[in-house]
């Protein structure tokens, strides 16, 4: 049975040797190692072997089957070698060469880049925080208590099964960890995603981009306001644009303002995005209060400042015609690929 095993070892080796392509080669292996092959064949015999011989046989028939596969691996290797070299010898350099697809940033992305270029040649710092927020920096430091109606307006998601933990609402949220962290006087513009648990249309989406800016010195008045967002609108639309000022509401200054912009879309006629009114809300801003200014450490007889939100996602719609926010995050390629 030994000799038997060598002869057959000896003949695959000496064929496996010959092989010049690899479908031979794979040939070549089913036929002596394969379920039905001729190493199989020899194998089924030594249950006819005496006993003791059984263990030996066995094991010198495992020992050519490793040397086997070692050997087909070797010469696959050699041949696909070959193959390759014959393949390149092939190509020819005058070909223009395969153009691969690149990817290209995000409308909101350019946007926001562009506005915190703005807001750095004022003065500003550029500054990210958390999205997964304490409820005590995304309402109660902004003096926005738990029994505040406000909180119904900026309804946000809850993480279940952690008690006071929340995706914030607005990046307003970085106001007061700012002051704590750089102390004043501050100038900083905080861009980032925020969430809100609502219905969705043409101008409202549970997700979305603002850009918070914050500036706290002494003195600061509504003047400093207006000016910076003048600055702000005419760096990033590139162009002077019609706004209005009107008296609006927010916890967290005191005045407040809503700062809105004649609809691009329509040309102020009226459309879907304005709600037919031909402006759109663009910021929210003011004085900052004296309790969020008291929250952040300081003394608000000496310290003043200005805060504003920014829709950053609505000054995307504006700046591109964009009719209905949903696009932005609906990972359209046709609607992407235009940007």
């Amino acid at each position: 049975m030994k000799d038997q095993l060598t002869k057959l070892k000896d003949q695959a080796v000496k064929e496996f040797k010959k092989s010049n392509v690899l479908d031979d080669l794979k040939k070549l292996q089913t036929k002596y190692l394969g379920r039905k092959g001729e190493l199989t064949k020899v194998l089924r015999q030594v249950k006819d072997l005496a006993e003791a011989e059984r263990p030996k046989i066995g094991q010198y028939a495992n020992q050519i089957k490793g040397e086997l596969e070692v050997l087909i691996k070797d010469i696959e290797y050699e041949l696909k070698q070959k193959s390759g070299a014959q393949k390149e010898e092939l190509i020819d350099v005058t070909l223009p060469g395969t153009k691969y697809q690149q990817g290209h940033l995000h409308p909101n992305t350019i946007v926001q880049r562009q506005l915190e270029e703005v807001f750095k040649n004022m003065g500003f710092m550029v500054l990210e925080g958390p999205e997964l927020e304490s409820e005590y920096y995304n309402f109660e430091a902004l003096n926005i208590p738990p029994s505040h109606p406000a909180r119904d307006i900026q309804d946000t998601f809850y993480i279940k099964n952690k008690p006071g933990l929340l995706m914030r609402a607005h990046t307003s949220n970085q106001q007061v960890r700012a002051i704590e962290k750089y102390g004043v006087p501050l100038r900083a513009v905080f861009p980032g995603r925020v969430f809100r648990n609502e219905a969705t249309d043409a101008s409202h989406e549970t997700t979305f981009y603002q850009l918070e800016g914050l500036m706290i010195d002494k003195d600061i008045s509504v003047t400093h306001l207006i000016a910076s967002m003048k600055a702000m609108l005419k760096g990033i639309l590139k162009k002077d644009v019609e706004v209005r000022l009107r008296p609006g509401y927010f916890p967290f200054v005191e005045p407040g303002f809503e700062v809105d912009v004649s609809c691009l879309i329509c040309g102020g006629q009226g459309c879907s995005v304005c709600k037919q009114t031909g402006w759109v809300e663009m910021v929210g801003s003011g004085l900052v209060h004296p309790n969020v200014i008291k929250a952040g450490g300081l003394d608000s007889k000496e310290w003043s400042g200005f805060a504003f939100g920014l829709g950053l996602t609505r000054l995307v719609m504006l700046k591109y015609g964009i009719d209905d926010i949903r696009l932005l995050q609906s990972g359209d390629l046709r609607f992407l690929n235009q940007f």
